[in-house]
């Protein structure tokens, strides 16, 4: 959540339960979170202690998708010129040149001498 509607909610829950009552419902609302994380951590150890080793061979593919899945995600927030700014700025793409783009290398003539004539150029 952004700043920004912290605030929102804030100002909502100001103007909803009025100035005195904000304290204990915020008070509530976080007792609340406490108990539903902690719930989370017992089950969560729970299961670990109940499937043993068999636990990290489940957990292991679920792992591996996150990556792909964060990719996705990526792709969904695909803006064509962050994409392009990520791709300039990227330091594998800055350091890569590709072979089409790379100027051949030329031989500076010396002086007297005629530079090479390209009989196709036009």
């Amino acid at each position: 959540m952004s700043l920004e509607h912290l605030a929102v909610l804030l100002l909502a829950g100001l103007f909803i339960l009025g100035p005195e009552k904000l304290p204990q419902a915020a008070a509530w609302w976080a007792r609340t979170m406490r108990q539903v994380r902690g719930y989370a951590v017992d089950a969560k150890t729970q299961l670990r202690s109940e499937f043993g080793d068999d636990y990290r061979s489940i957990r292991e593919p679920l792992e591996q998708l996150r990556e792909p899945l964060r990719q996705l995600g990526d792709l969904r927030n695909l803006d064509p010129r962050r994409a392009v700014a990520n791709y300039l700025l990227d330091d594998a793409g800055r350091n890569a040149v590709p072979a089409a783009i790379s100027a051949p290398q030329q031989r500076i003539p010396r002086p007297g001498e005629t530079p090479p004539f390209d009989v196709e150029a036009t």
